[in-house]
C-alpha cells in the first residue's frame, strides 16, 4: 500500500503547474492548490503582507503535497475509508473538495447501504463504506471511479464553459475523464466512441 505522501505526490504530478483559465471556477492555481486556498490558509509565502497570483506561482510541489496531505486527507478524514478506495477518494477531494465524499455516499444507495449525504466522514460512514468493502471488494473501487466519471459528465453538460476539461479539441476525453478513468479497471473505461457519444450533444 503506498504511504499518503507517495498519494500527494502522485496527485501534485496529475494537477500540474501554473495556470490561471478565465473558464476555472479555482482562478490562479499551481500544482492543484487555488489563490482561495492559499488565502484561506494564510500562505503569504512572498511575505508582502498580500496573497496574490506571485504567491501561487511560488508554490513548490512539496508545499503543495504537504497542504493536501494535512488538509485534504487529514482534515476529511479519509483515514478512516478502507485503505485500498483511500487513493481515489483523496484524489477526489483535492479536485472537487467534499463532493468527493458526497458521491461515496450516494454511491452507498447502490449498494443497499444508503447514506446521509452531507459530505463528511463520521463513524456511520465509515462503518458503511467499510461494509460496502466487504460486500464487493473486487468492485468498490471501480464504482466509485465510475461514479467520479458520471460527475464530471454531469458538471459539463450544466456548465458549457466546462466540457473543455471533459473533452479535448478533438474530440477526444478531457482531463477530467482520463483522471477520473486511472482509478477505474481499464475493462470498464469507455472506448473513445463511448466518449464521443456521450458529449455528442455538447456544442
Amino acid at each position: 500500500m503506498h504511504s499518503v505522501e507517495s498519494i500527494a505526490a502522485e496527485i501534485v504530478r496529475r494537477e500540474g503547474g501554473y495556470v490561471n483559465d478565465p473558464d476555472d471556477p479555482g482562478g490562479a492555481t499551481n500544482h492543484g492548490v487555488t489563490i482561495g486556498t492559499m488565502k484561506g490558509l494564510g500562505l503569504d509565502l512572498t511575505g508582502d503582507g498580500k496573497v496574490d497570483a506571485t504567491d501561487v506561482r511560488s508554490l513548490t510541489p512539496a508545499k503543495a503535497a504537504e497542504i493536501y496531505v494535512r488538509h485534504y486527507f487529514n482534515g476529511p478524514r479519509l483515514n478512516l475509508l478502507p485503505a485500498p478506495l483511500q487513493p481515489s477518494v483523496f484524489d477526489m477531494q483535492v479536485n472537487a473538495g467534499s463532493n468527493a465524499v458526497r458521491i461515496l455516499q450516494r454511491l452507498m444507495a447502490a449498494f443497499g447501504l444508503p447514506l446521509k449525504d452531507d459530505g463528511v466522514i463520521g463513524p456511520i460512514t465509515a462503518r458503511t463504506v467499510t461494509r460496502a468493502m466487504q460486500l464487493a471488494p473486487e468492485h468498490l473501487i471501480d464504482a466509485y471511479g465510475i461514479a467520479r466519471r458520471n460527475y464530471y459528465y454531469k458538471l459539463a453538460d450544466g456548465r458549457p464553459t466546462s466540457r473543455k476539461y471533459a473533452r479535448r479539441l478533438d474530440g477526444g476525453k478531457g482531463g477530467w475523464i482520463v483522471r477520473a478513468e486511472e482509478f477505474v479497471s481499464e475493462k470498464f473505461r469507455l472506448t473513445d466512441a463511448e466518449h464521443r457519444a456521450r458529449t455528442a450533444a455538447w456544442a
